[in-house]
């Protein structure tokens, strides 16, 4: 039985499996609109959520599966003070397949330690996100044709920014990869994905405090929002909140073929504005969510097309 707490846990193979069995659901959904009949998907979402939560919800409905779940910890025994081991371990005799949102990194893989089902890591804290980097990476090959000879930039918080974390942690796997971080200096990324994964890995990657002299370089624009969650105290966060906004004029900078993504849901990042612009592809990657998530479980479960 296979888990995904990481998106290291998915080797390049594995990976590519997942894109192109996603690819072959965009182009033939009906193909694939039974094969999980008689499975059910947990939806253990400790934290808010609309897209992650909806997108599997949607993705096992999709197949032909059935649902259950809770929406955040209040509407759970978590409230009552019951640890995620032995909710999972219950939610095994429920369910065939479990997906995780919790506020506490590592709560993910605690669950697969006791878990008798599959587990999948729908974000935890500031740590990972591996679904969102599936939707990510199937986003940048359905709309660039490629996962290598990119220039990416990462705007915003990079420090409490699980999608950045688990997308460079996939991309550093791909030829030619360069990154512009830009954020901050409280927002910087970790100390430990610059030591442990670009310095480790020889990825070249540069830090900036300013979006609009390096837009020209970007083949990518991946825009986060400043988490109110993520923050000790509020007035840090509206000191920085508002630090980096994407509008038309930033966008005049870059290449006519650069792509802008965000995990969303955005705030103020990115200005309304830009969503006319056709590099703006937020919304059309939010889509892919559902069908990257298909090939998910399609895999974990270990069932294939009629």
């Amino acid at each position: 039985m296979k888990h995904l707490i990481s998106p290291l846990d998915l080797s390049v193979s594995e990976l590519k499996d997942i894109l192109d069995l996603a690819g072959e659901i965009i182009e033939n959904p009906k193909k694939y609109a039974n094969v999980c009949q008689g499975k059910k998907l947990a939806t253990l979402f400790y934290e808010p959520s609309t897209r992650t939560r909806l997108s599997f919800e949607a993705a096992m409905l999709n197949l032909g599966g059935s649902v259950l779940g809770f929406s955040s910890a209040d509407s759970s025994s978590a409230s009552k003070g019951e640890s995620v081991a032995d909710t999972i371990r219950v939610i095994s005799s429920y369910a065939d397949i479990c997906a995780m949102r919790h506020p506490k990194e590592g709560a993910p893989l605690v669950a697969s330690i006791y878990s008798s089902i599959p587990v999948i890591n729908a974000g935890d804290g500031g740590h990972n996100h591996p679904t969102q980097t599936l939707t990510d990476l199937l986003t940048i090959q359905k709309l660039k044709g490629r996962l290598n000879n990119l220039t990416v930039g990462f705007c915003g918080d990079l420090k409490f920014g699980r999608t950045v974390h688990s997308l460079i942690n996939a991309l550093v796997r791909y030829d030619n990869i360069n990154f512009v971080l830009i954020s901050p200096e409280e927002l910087r990324i970790p100390a430990y994905l610059r030591e442990e994964v670009l310095d480790t890995c020889n990825v070249a990657y540069k830090e900036v405090k300013v979006l609009e002299e390096v837009m020209p370089q970007l083949d990518l624009l991946y825009m986060t929002r400043v988490q109110k969650e993520r923050f000790f105290n509020e007035e840090d966060y509206i000191r920085l909140k508002d630090s980096f906004i994407l509008d038309a004029q930033k966008m005049a900078y870059a290449k006519e073929d650069m792509l802008v993504l965000h995990p969303l849901p955005r705030v103020n990042e990115i200005s309304t504005e830009v969503d006319n612009d056709p590099r703006a592809v937020y919304f059309k990657q939010a889509e892919f969510g559902v069908y990257v998530r298909m090939a998910l479980i399609m895999k974990l479960l270990e069932v294939e097309s009629c």
